[in-house]
């Protein structure tokens, strides 16, 4: 059997490219490699505009071009790193041997000695990673999460007034709507989301083991640690000030679990909205060509929540290996996030597909009202609850001389279907003043819904 033409392994890389693309500018190692190339250009910047060890600041001009490199960084840029890291066999080394050599094309060979000074490999790898992931989350990631919510908040507005029978333990309880139903997740989604857009994305800058010792034996008369903060700080993160040879991660561990937590409430989403298309709730919106099943015509699968149940799943347990991993490491450094971090990308692919998919799905349903209405007007003993409650407010009230209401009620409608006709003849017979009958003669399940309409007002107040 001959060997296949080289071929994506990872399914993000091939089947679901498109879906995913727009991280790869960020979490794609030649992002994570062209944000190094701006880390160090920047640093070249920060040391010469203070005219450290006998350096100019440079011109409107050189400070342009030396941007060049990172804000043009390319494919030349890519096969580049990929020759000299095949030698050095250091990533981060590379990138500092690829801007030198840029510098003596732009005829600076003067600063070259300043291009990674005094700096370990972390200070710019933490950095790298604070501004992918910080670009990623919030110019990719969160927006699709967005989306997201306000799918859920419009059709929880649409659907604020369709009545439905609520299933507490899967059984028949206390209807409610569909609108409030799909209102609980854009609540709780946006809480979390609110908690990402809120964490910290932090660097160290401060040599190998977190001390400036180096910098301190060059130039004993700078402030090194502000320096460090106003540099990293001026690239748009946070700085972490004490450290150990790596920034701690603690940032990321915070981001991942947040994002395995929004995950778990999308499935939940997900497995929620399927078992509402099961169970006939919601009927999909066919979509021209596409075929559900390869032997049933009929079908329309819920391929759109299968596959985001399937990539949160997948998502999430990634997510939880990067939090897990990254939260330690041994003495002073060890490589093991080196290796971890490289997975970013791959956890926030695959929870960007769930989030593609889960939207797209929440546009190709539609409410089925009258399977919802079948399902109440089926299930007339979910009244139980508010006779018994009325007739306890009653006695309360001295307007009743019943004992026990709860199992009379119980008597009545455990296990057992009991029709509108029925619940309405109970009624009459009950020992309770004539305005409480008259409001439990006039209860049907489908009113039998509270505040629920209301409560989806709460989107809109967050939302201010």
């Amino acid at each position: 059997m001959t060997s296949l033409p080289p071929q994506p392994l990872s399914p993000l890389d091939g089947r679901y490219r498109a879906a995913v693309t727009e991280l790869a500018d960020y979490l794609s190692e030649a992002g994570l490699n062209r944000a190094r190339v701006e880390v160090e250009v920047e640093w070249l910047i920060a040391l010469t505009d203070r005219s450290l060890f006998g350096s100019s600041p440079l011109s409107a001009g050189d400070k342009a071009r030396l941007r060049e490199l990172y804000e043009n960084f390319g494919q030349p840029e890519i096969d580049w790193l990929a020759e000299k890291e095949a030698v050095t066999r250091h990533d981060v080394k590379a990138i500092e041997y690829l801007v030198r050599d840029r510098l003596a094309t732009l005829g600076l060979d003067g600063i070259a000695e300043l291009t990674h000074f005094a700096c370990t490999s972390e200070d710019i790898n933490s950095a790298s990673y604070a501004l992918t992931v910080q670009r990623a989350v919030q110019r990719v990631w969160l927006p699709k999460l967005h989306a997201v919510i306000e799918a859920l908040s419009t059709l929880a507005v649409e659907h604020r007034d369709a009545a439905m029978l609520a299933r507490t333990h899967g059984q028949p309880a206390t209807p409610t709507t569909m609108g409030k139903e799909l209102a609980v997740f854009a609540w709780r989604l946006q809480r979390v989301a609110d908690q990402i857009e809120g964490g910290d994305y932090l660097a160290k800058f401060s040599g190998a083991t977190g001390t400036w010792s180096a910098h301190l034996s060059a130039e004993p008369d700078v402030d090194w640690p502000a320096l460090s903060r106003e540099f990293i700080e001026g690239l748009g993160i946070g700085f972490n000030v004490l450290t150990t040879q790596i920034e701690s991660h603690d940032w990321q561990v915070e981001l991942y679990d947040r994002a395995r937590h929004a995950g778990g409430i999308l499935h939940n989403l997900a497995t929620d909205v399927w078992t509402y298309i099961s169970v006939g709730y919601f009927s999909q919106i066919p979509v021209a060509g596409a075929t559900g099943s390869s032997t049933m015509p009929h079908k329309i699968n819920p391929i759109r929540f299968e596959n985001a149940e399937a990539n949160l799943e997948i998502a999430g347990g990634l997510f939880s290996t990067l939090a897990s991993t990254l939260v330690t490491s041994r003495l002073q450094r060890d490589l093991t996030d080196s290796t971890t971090q490289r997975n970013i990308g791959v956890a926030f692919g695959h929870s960007l597909l769930a989030l593609d998919n889960l939207q797209r799905g929440l546009r190709e349903i539609a409410l089925a009202q009258p399977a919802l209405d079948a399902d109440l007007d089926a299930n007339w003993e979910v009244l139980a609850e508010a006779i018994q409650t009325v007739v306890r407010a009653e006695i309360a009230a001295g307007r009743s001389q019943i004992t026990d209401p709860y199992a009379l009620l119980k008597d009545l409608t455990r296990g057992r279907r009991v029709g509108g006709p029925e619940l309405a003849e109970f009624v009459r017979g009950l020992d309770i003043g004539d305005a409480a009958k008259e409001r439990l003669l006039a209860l049907t399940p489908a009113c039998y819904v509270g505040l629920a309409s209301a409560l989806v007002d709460e989107l809109l107040v967050e939302e201010l």
